[in-house]
């Protein structure tokens, strides 16, 4: 598969925090009288990551005004990154190695629709911050996936740039951005006529015919 850039979503791509984010969102749920008991698995977590937040919020908290949607999205995504920082999950296995591989021929990115810090936890934890060119989310920009995705080809130069991701809407948005999309079937959702499936991280050194050394 040719590409100029490769450019990775995070939740259900590269790792699951569902488990570890659902726990602390709980718990400050059960201080907030007005979610009447709200509690999350990361099951439930799987089925939402990715969206726009404030379609999360609208989901989470249906019935409270948008005002208050806002405020408890906020003492989510605080509690979220605290508890990321103090208990990250491990990325999918064989993630470094292709960072550390496809980096060293690609310009790699991240393009997730999360709150700002988050990606920046991610990397980290992880310790993948060499790896990556760039990173934007809708928490630094206003935009959506699509548009994010559009503004960092369009920052870098990229003239056939490829999205890495587990959605439909993931699917969709490279679709609306213009890039290719390479489905990560092993993710959180599903996506119909992607112009490539992968079954693990591994699968893109091959794809993309990067010999791993």
């Amino acid at each position: 598969m040719n590409t100029d850039g490769i450019i990775f979503d995070v939740d259900g791509t590269l790792w699951d925090c569902t488990e570890v984010v659902a726990a602390r969102w709980s718990r400050l749920f059960a201080g907030e009288p007005d979610l009447n008991g709200l509690s999350l698995t990361g099951a439930d977590l799987r089925k939402l990551f990715g969206k726009p937040l404030a379609e999360i919020g609208a989901i989470l908290f249906h019935g409270l005004p948008d005002e208050r949607q806002a405020e408890l999205l906020q003492k989510c995504y605080i509690e979220e990154n605290l508890a990321l920082e103090q208990n990250p999950p491990a990325p999918y296995e064989g993630v470094e190695t292709v960072f550390r591989e496809l980096s060293g021929q690609y310009p790699l990115f991240i393009v997730s629709n999360c709150q700002s810090g988050y990606i920046e936890q991610f990397l980290k934890s992880t310790g993948f911050a060499p790896y990556i060119t760039d990173h934007l989310c809708p928490g630094d920009t206003g935009l959506l996936k699509a548009d994010n995705i559009r503004l960092i080809a369009e920052r870098h130069h990229l003239t056939s740039a490829v999205y890495v991701g587990d959605t439909a809407l993931d699917c969709d948005s490279s679709r609306a951005a213009g890039v290719s999309f390479v489905f990560a079937s092993y993710g959180f959702g599903q996506a119909e006529n992607p112009d490539a499936v992968i079954e693990k991280p591994l699968d893109l050194l091959e794809l993309f015919s990067v010999r791993f050394q």
